[in-house]
This record gives structure tokens, sequence and C-alpha cells, in this order.
């Protein structure tokens, strides 16, 4: 069986500028790595990837790999994406739930839960083996997050569905919390064979966590700082 969404029924108050942006980065840097051949492909994936042993200074890049600071390419290995396939399906992701969790924290907040989601997944990864000498890229760990914060904050807004089962082919509608939560099953249920892929699904679940996590600290803050102007909005009594 084969499902994927295409779209939520959760309208926005304001335009997503920001997962707009990350979007459109993602592409043009992916069409670039693509167009100017296989060595520069490869050579930037090396230096802007996430490689463990070089991030936990097991071992060093050459000179000529040496970009940025290790630490750095936890950020810039966001918007590295390994094929279509890997670029298309994370940015479908990003445009469906991104928007919602935008409109919510804003763009600033937003900013800071996107980064933090992909930093928290890319050391969950990195973490299962400090000297692997494999790049990893990809904006996953921080979709996974966003995902985590459209469970906690629109559980029953519907998703629609693409569904392919043999030759039934149909479109539903389901509630979020039914769609991400199939999502995080295959998850936790393909960890076993992650050792045989090359899908970082530690990652997913790292970044799934933490957006949960913040999505709940953030929201408590949200929700003081609303009870604060509510009070300060109240007129004086005499």
């Amino acid at each position: 069986m084969f499902f994927f969404p295409l779209s939520d029924v959760n309208a926005t108050k304001k335009k997503p500028v920001i997962s707009w942006l990350i979007l459109i980065s993602c592409i043009l840097i992916f069409i670039n790595q693509k167009i100017s051949g296989y060595h520069f492909e490869q050579k930037t994936i090396l230096s802007f990837g996430v490689i463990p042993s070089v991030l936990f200074n097991i071992k060093q890049l050459s000179d000529d790999l040496t970009i940025i600071p290790a630490y750095m390419t936890l950020i810039s290995s966001m918007f590295l994406h390994g094929g279509w396939m890997h670029l298309i399906g994370n940015m479908t992701y990003l445009y469906i739930f991104g928007d919602n969790i935008e409109d919510e924290l804003g763009k600033f907040k937003f900013i800071i839960f996107y980064i933090f989601c992909g930093i928290f997944a890319g050391l969950c990864q990195a973490l299962i083996d400090i000297n692997s000498e494999i790049p990893m890229i990809g904006a996953s760990g921080a979709i996974s997050g966003i995902l985590g914060a459209y469970l906690i904050l629109f559980p029953k807004k519907d998703i629609k569905v693409f569904i392919w089962f043999f030759i039934f082919i149909k479109i539903f509608k389901i509630p979020a919390m039914y769609v991400i939560g199939g999502w995080i099953f295959i998850q936790f249920f393909s960890l076993n064979s992650s050792e045989e892929s090359n899908i970082a699904y530690l990652a997913h679940i790292g970044g799934f966590i933490a957006g949960i996590i913040l999505i709940i600290i953030f929201r408590k803050k949200i929700s003081k700082q609303s009870k604060r102007l509510t009070k300060g909005s109240l007129p004086n009594s005499n």
C-alpha cells in the first residue's frame, strides 16, 4: 500500500514567508548541485553534510573540503538533498504542514523551532556511530519536528491523502492524528532495517520528539503573553 499526503484543510491567517523561503532555497540548492556536475555535488555534500567522525573531532576533512566549522554542518545539511524523491518528499511535507506551525509561532520563533529540530535530529543520528564517515543530509529531521508540532496543535484537522492499494486508488480526508500516527509508526518499525537503508530513521524520530517538546514550551509562552495582553487591554475601573 502507498499513501501520500496532498494537502491539509487548515487555513492560515498569514502568508508562510519563512516556509516558502526554506522550500525555495532547498530547491535552488538542489538544482545547483545537479547542474554543477557529479564532482561538485560530492564536494558539496562532504563539505556541508554532517559527518559524525568529523563532527566529534575524531577525523578531519582535507583543507579543500573544510569550508565551515563542523558544528555548522548540523544546519547547512538541512538544505541539501540526495535525490529528487528525497527533495520532493521533504518539501511536500513542509508545504502542507509548515505553514500552520509558522502561523502559530510567528516567523522568528518558527526559524528557531525549525533549526533546533534539525540540529537535534542530526545529533541523534550522529550519536549512533560517532566513527561514521558517511555524510548525512536532508531536511527530514526538521520536517519531522513540524509533524510533531502539528500533531499537538491540530490533531483533528483533515489531511487529504492519496492512497493506492493494488487497483484501488482514491483520495481521502483523514484526521492528522491518524496520518502522522501512521508516519511515526513506520519510522519506529523501520528502525530495525535502518542499517541496510540510507534513510536516517532515528533522525526522524529525534526531530519529531524535539518538535513536540518545543511546541509545548512555545505554546505555554504564547498563552502567558496572550493573558498579559488581555489583562493590559482591560479598562480601568474608577
